[in-house]
């Protein structure tokens, strides 16, 4: 450890300066009684999430029809409680902080709706049914994500078994999570929806706005760099590969020239058994791609595709350069 005191000295002027930027940068800091949801806690919460939809796949194994319904119940009783209690948090600071500026949630119904003469809201309350009916939802999210599963094995060549995509796949898991968001978000509950998405994110590089809508069968090969915006359509069957873009092509303003936030629809719409190869970029609220479609590599697409349509760039030129001792380099056209 550093010894020179003179230069610790300095730490009360340092701390000074911070707290000073607290007033001026607001924005930056939550310096309010109600807390915020947990970023631990809902990191939490998504593992004990996949826990229930593949038991034996993770902390708990040595699991069988025996012991399965005490383990999942056990879980199931937590998730209540901590999904209680960060939902709650997350609707606190919605009603009493940003009743001016909520843009992502969907518009709550009229009992949740934050109105000035109702500051002690029970957001405790207001949280726990939707904590279970998420939970009542797992049911059909696992057979939905059964269809995933399936997709991928039958899209995936190189896939050996089920097995391999649920222990092994980053796009499973992005999508996984992504589901379980999407009911959330469906549910209008704030934040915590996002932190989830982002969560797979920052781990496989896919990115799915929980707002999306995406049917079953869905398979994303590779994944890396995937980018799914959030008033995206996508029917079932669909297959997206590494790079894919399906994001906004322009955005509306306000009279002031500001953006105009909301969940208008700004992102593309693919119908069912529509095949999108690397790094294509399909954007706009009006854009639709057919059904069965397939878009190739490197596309830029802002207009719409009718179905059992094949979407690729012209073939481009090569060109191979070779030298020999004292000869001119030899130049090959493909």
């Amino acid at each position: 450890m550093a010894t020179d005191v003179r230069l610790k000295e300095e730490l009360p002027a340092i701390t000074d300066q911070l707290v000073e930027t607290y007033t001026e940068c607001s924005r930056l800091n939550h310096l309010a009684h109600e807390p915020l949801p947990n970023r631990d806690a809902v990191a939490d919460i998504v593992a004990d999430l996949f826990e229930v939809l593949y038991p034996g796949y993770g902390k708990r194994q040595n699991l069988h029809i025996g012991n399965i319904g005490y383990y999942v119940g056990s879980l199931v009783d937590s998730l209540h409680d901590k999904l209680t209690t960060q939902i709650a948090r997350a609707l606190r600071h919605e009603l009493c902080h940003e009743r001016d500026s909520a843009v992502s949630a969907p518009v709550p119904e009229p009992w949740e709706s934050p109105s000035e003469d109702k500051p002690h809201t029970d957001c405790e309350k207001i949280a726990q049914p939707k904590a279970v009916e998420l939970l009542r939802r797992l049911a059909d999210v696992r057979k939905t994500l059964e269809l995933d599963v399936e997709a991928a094995f039958r899209g995936d060549p190189a896939a050996r078994s089920h097995h391999e995509i649920i222990f092994c796949y980053p796009g499973l898991e992005a999508i996984t999570i992504y589901r379980v968001a999407h009911e959330l978000y469906g549910l209008g509950v704030p934040f915590i929806p996002r932190m989830m998405t982002e969560f797979a994110h920052a781990k496989t590089g896919i990115d799915i706005h929980p707002g999306a809508t995406i049917g079953p069968g869905f398979f994303i090969d590779h994944g890396t760099g995937v980018v799914i915006g959030e008033t995206c359509h996508i029917g079932r069957g669909v297959k997206l590969y590494q790079g894919v873009t399906l994001g906004a092509l322009s955005f509306t303003k306000d009279d002031d020239g500001g953006l105009l936030h909301g969940n208008y629809k700004r992102h593309p719409t693919l119908e069912d058994g529509v095949i999108v190869y690397a790094n294509a970029t399909i954007l706009g609220g009006q854009t639709v791609v057919g059904t069965r479609a397939v878009v190739g590599s490197n596309v830029w697409l802002t207009e719409s595709v009718p179905p059992d349509t094949t979407v690729v760039l012209e073939k481009p030129k090569l060109r191979l350069k070779g030298a020999k001792p004292n000869t001119e380099p030899l130049t090959y056209e493909i």
